[in-house]
């Protein structure tokens, strides 16, 4: 039997463990958000100001894939140990993700002073580590917020020390962002606008506009590429520059894909038979097997003949997955539909992949054709791009033609395809049934003269 001195011990050790990182031997997520709760109660009456900070160990997902699990332990361990030696006798600093510490700054005031201890934190880190016989070498990103009034949580004071460190990583490696008044209201917009979206998707309110594709040589459209707009009752007109991130990142990309989809197959369905209807597809998308299917039951449901429809991917998207992408785009290669690599030279991808995906088509993006006039590398790309597509047997298109001059440069290297502002800008279904009524009848005139 235990006395009651040793049961109390016993009950402390349970508490410990269960405030306790196993690895590390710091604090755990718990212990963390115990003294920040603790901290905020004891400021109530008079709200002096504090800081947390998030830390997130940059690309250490590959340290455990070269040097194994044993070696990324070890690492931890490592970083564990020089955090906690890097705080003084009022700070804290915990594990609170599988490479995610927190730290707690009591007697830190400003945006200024959290900012320079961030940065002290990220240079202790960068010394490199010794794996038996190699180093390794890591570099962390950091996200802070200050607690300014008593009215605020340790959950609010969390979540804007991750939305600072969201933005901390989107900046590039070692960064250190402090939490403003901006970023809420940047936040609070995409939240706005994040909601506003999704009850557009489910009303079926974004529509597809189309914008012309042609033939340079002779100038006669070919198809059209599928653009989403959306103009929302309170937020008025939404750039897809500013809603499409928001899809992808919030998960409303597939219903906003399919709905864009069926609207536009069912206007194109009307079209001249010769022409070819071209649709983006996001990069979420081909990571999600369920993409074919999905993009197959829509032909169905409206008739749309799939021969007569063209995906476009980016390479980025291609990167995300490459096994999942390749095997959505052989299943819709394998009904008839073409597939287009987008914004061609702007990705990360290399030329292999060409070869491994046979594209039906590539697009040439427009930032080396907006400036194919007077600028000699650009020329040399497009060249190069037009040479290798011949070699492999692909359709080009060269994007964003503004400028008569450019269509005739294009010509003059041998590029068939052109699409931009200079054939027409992107319209809805009836515009568009409208621009393709009035060149027929052009094209009619042209016969009988």
């Amino acid at each position: 039997m235990h006395n009651p001195a040793q049961n109390r011990e016993m009950a402390r050790d349970a508490a410990d463990l269960e405030f306790t990182d196993p690895l590390t031997g710091l604090g755990n997520q718990r212990r963390f958000h115990d003294k920040v709760d603790r901290l905020i109660r004891e400021r109530a009456d008079d709200p002096a100001p504090f800081a947390i900070g998030l830390l997130d160990l940059d690309g250490f997902k590959p340290i455990n894939d070269l040097f194994g699990r044993s070696a990324g332990d070890f690492i931890l361990q490592q970083v564990a140990l020089r955090l906690n030696a890097a705080m003084d006798g009022n700070s804290f600093v915990a594990r609170v993700g599988a490479d995610e510490f927190a730290f707690l700054y009591p007697m830190i005031f400003s945006e200024e002073a959290v900012s320079q201890k961030a940065r002290m934190l990220i240079e202790i880190l960068s010394a490199p580590y010794d794996i038996g016989e190699r180093t390794a070498r890591l570099s962390a990103s950091v996200g802070c917020s200050l607690f300014y009034s008593g009215d605020e949580t340790t959950s609010h004071l969390v979540n804007k020390a991750e939305t600072a460190l969201y933005h901390a990583k989107r900046s590039g490696r070692g960064g250190v962002v402090v939490y403003t008044r901006e970023m809420e209201e940047a936040a609070k917009r995409v939240t706005r606008i994040e909601q506003a979206l999704r009850r557009a998707v489910s009303a079926g309110e974004v529509e597809p506009h189309f914008q012309p594709i042609v033939d340079l040589k002779s100038g006669t459209t070919i198809g059209f590429e599928t653009l989403a707009r959306w103009t929302d009752r309170d937020l008025g007109f939404v750039s897809p520059a500013t809603f499409i991130p928001i899809a992808e990142e919030r998960g409303i990309i597939a219903p906003l894909s399919q709905l864009v989809l069926r609207k536009a197959t069912e206007a194109a369905r009307t079209w001249p038979e010769h022409l070819f209807l071209s649709f983006n597809l996001s990069p979420s998308q081909l990571v999600d097997q369920n993409t074919g299917l999905q993009v197959l039951s829509i032909l169905n449901r409206t008739g749309f003949d799939p021969r007569r429809l063209e995906i476009e991917i980016t390479e980025t998207g291609l990167m995300t997955d490459p096994a999942s992408a390749e095997k959505i785009v052989d299943d819709l290669r394998r009904v008839g539909i073409r597939v287009s690599l987008d914004d061609f030279g702007t990705g990360q991808s290399s030329l292999g992949r060409l070869r491994e995906f046979n594209f039906d088509k590539l697009k040439i993006d427009r930032a080396f054709v907006s400036s194919i006039l007077e600028d000699k590398p650009s020329e040399h790309i497009i060249r190069a791009i037009l040479a290798m597509c011949e070699g492999l047997g692909m359709d080009v298109v060269a994007e964003g033609i503004e400028e008569q001059a450019q269509a005739d440069r294009l010509v003059q290297f041998g590029c068939a395809g052109g699409q931009g502002f200079l054939f027409g800008k992107p319209k809805n279904a009836e515009a568009t049934l409208g621009y393709l009524r009035d060149s027929l009848r052009g094209a009619q005139r042209v016969r009988s003269a």
